[in-house]
């Protein structure tokens, strides 16, 4: 499971034996297969009833998670509040379930952003070669050499106090990440056989990267992005901890903690619900990107 700092590696995807003269298996076939991993399941269903959760959040909260009530100040689980009051009233199960929305924003939309720059870049890197690929990989190691969350925390401080900066920093911290495994990636290809015949005909380089070898990168980028989308949960929940993200009075499990520190013996339930909603949320997508990798895998096929 991670730890809060993305895998740099190549995601356990095996390189493609072939193009696209390849069966890539039908999707019966790989949903087969995913359901054959307890654990991909399990992370799955976690990760419907989060976004859901998100979506759904105004039909479902019972309460305005900003509004307080002075009679439920720090206030024990009861039917009225199921997950207790905070330090103000507000109701703390439903400032659980507003709170997905900016955990999985920052997932999603920092995550996306990186695979956004990453992929282009290391699809340049790989295919070019040269000191093109020589100049992109030293400063991408030089990225690299610095810890994930700590040149998010610098970028976010820098950047100012927001969930939209926490999102451009966790994005841009894990862009190298990318670059580093499609300029892997697109090199295993490119030996292939395949992609030496559609170079023999004449096909011009272009074409070849974006159509012989892109497609076979794509399955190792999506559970590199699936496993990093955990680690910008828990970059995103640091930096709301931080002061650094989603910003009072709007909910963030991050910053619900900050507070919750302050009333650990008085009010314990405060930090026990965003603590269990962060470690689930980032089990079951380090579960489900485990299970698409093996999915996914040209190995598993049969």
């Amino acid at each position: 499971m991670s730890t809060g700092t993305p895998v740099t590696g190549t995601a356990g995807i095996a390189a493609p034996a072939g193009g696209r003269s390849r069966e890539p298996g039908s999707l019966a076939a790989f949903w087969r297969r995913l359901c054959a991993r307890p654990g991909a399941v399990i992370g799955l269903a976690i990760v419907v009833a989060v976004v859901g959760m998100a979506v759904l959040a105004d039909l479902i909260a019972p309460y305005d998670p900003t509004a307080t009530d002075w009679g439920a100040v720090r206030a024990a689980p009861s039917l009225a509040h199921p997950f207790g009051g905070d330090e103000v009233g507000r109701d703390v199960l439903s400032r659980i379930i507003y709170g997905a929305r900016a955990s999985l924003r920052a997932g999603l939309v920092s995550v996306g952003l990186a695979v956004a720059l990453g992929l282009p870049i290391g699809l340049v890197a790989g295919y070019a070669g040269g000191w093109v690929d020589a100049a992109i990989m030293r400063l991408t190691d030089a990225l690299l050499a610095i810890p994930f969350l700590i040149l998010a925390i610098a970028l976010a401080a820098f950047l100012g106090p927001s969930l939209t900066n926490a999102m451009l920093a966790i994005g841009l911290s894990a862009t190298s990440i990318f670059v580093r495994l499609t300029r892997a990636q697109v090199r295993a290809v490119a030996a292939e056989e395949f992609v030496e015949a559609a170079r023999a005909v004449g096909n011009p380089p272009w074409r070849i990267a974006l159509v012989h070898i892109l497609p076979n990168i794509v399955p190792a980028i999506l559970v590199q992005a699936t496993l990093t989308i955990a680690a910008a949960i828990i970059a995103e929940a640091s930096l709301s901890f931080l002061g650094l993200g989603q910003q009072p009075p709007e909910p963030s499990w991050g910053a619900m903690l900050n507070v919750a520190k302050n009333f650990m013996e008085q009010a314990p339930w405060m930090a026990i619900w965003p603590g269990v909603s962060i470690f689930l949320a980032v089990l079951a997508f380090n579960l489900l990107g485990d299970g698409l990798r093996d999915a996914l895998d040209p190995r598993q096929r049969t």
